[in-house]
C-alpha cells in the first residue's frame, strides 16, 4: 500500500511539475510577444538584462538554426525517452528518487514548451536576455536546470 502511495505521490508530483513548467512558459512566451514586436529589446537591468523578443530557428540558446523538421522530431524522441526511462524504473520495482523524477519533469516540460512553440510557430519564442549570453526562455531554463540536476546525481553517486 505504501508503494502505491508513493507511486501515486510521484506521479501527482512529475505531472504538476511538468504543467506548471508548461503554463509558465507558454504564459511568459505570449505576454512577451504581444509586448514586444520580434527584435525589440526591453531593459529591465540596463545593460544586465532586458527582455528581447527572439523566434529562434535553433535549438536552445539558438544554436544550430534553421535545421527544420529535425527540431521537431527530437523534441518527440526525447519526451518519449524520459517517459519511457520513468516507466522502465517502475516496472523492474526501481523508485527512482524525488529529486530525479522533479528533474526528469523540468526537462519534459521544457521540451512540451519549446515543441508546441516549434508546431504552431515554427520557431521558438525566446525573451530572458542577459547581453552576454544568448537569449532564451523558460523552456530553456528548465531543461538545463532538469539536466544540471541528474549531472550533479550523477557525479555524485560515481564518486562513490
Amino acid at each position: 500500500m505504501r508503494d502505491l502511495l508513493r507511486s501515486q505521490k510521484d506521479i501527482l508530483i512529475a505531472i504538476i511539475v511538468t504543467f506548471t513548467v508548461v503554463y509558465a512558459d507558454r504564459l511568459t512566451k505570449l505576454f512577451f510577444s504581444d509586448l514586444l514586436a520580434d527584435g525589440e529589446s526591453l531593459p529591465v537591468i540596463h545593460n544586465v538584462l532586458h527582455m528581447t523578443l527572439v523566434h529562434n530557428t535553433g535549438v536552445a540558446f539558438g544554436f544550430f538554426k534553421d535545421q527544420g523538421i529535425v527540431f521537431i522530431v527530437i523534441p518527440i524522441i526525447a519526451i518519449f525517452l524520459l517517459i519511457f526511462n520513468i516507466y522502465y524504473y517502475r516496472r523492474n520495482d526501481q523508485a527512482l528518487s524525488r529529486i530525479y523524477i522533479i528533474a526528469f519533469s523540468l526537462i519534459l516540460g521544457g521540451a512540451i514548451g519549446n515543441l508546441i512553440d516549434r508546431i504552431v510557430y515554427g520557431h521558438v519564442i525566446d525573451f530572458i536576455d542577459f547581453r552576454i549570453w544568448p537569449v532564451f526562455n523558460i523552456a530553456d531554463s528548465a531543461i538545463t536546470i532538469g539536466a544540471v540536476i541528474i549531472a550533479i546525481k550523477c557525479f555524485r553517486l560515481s564518486a562513490k
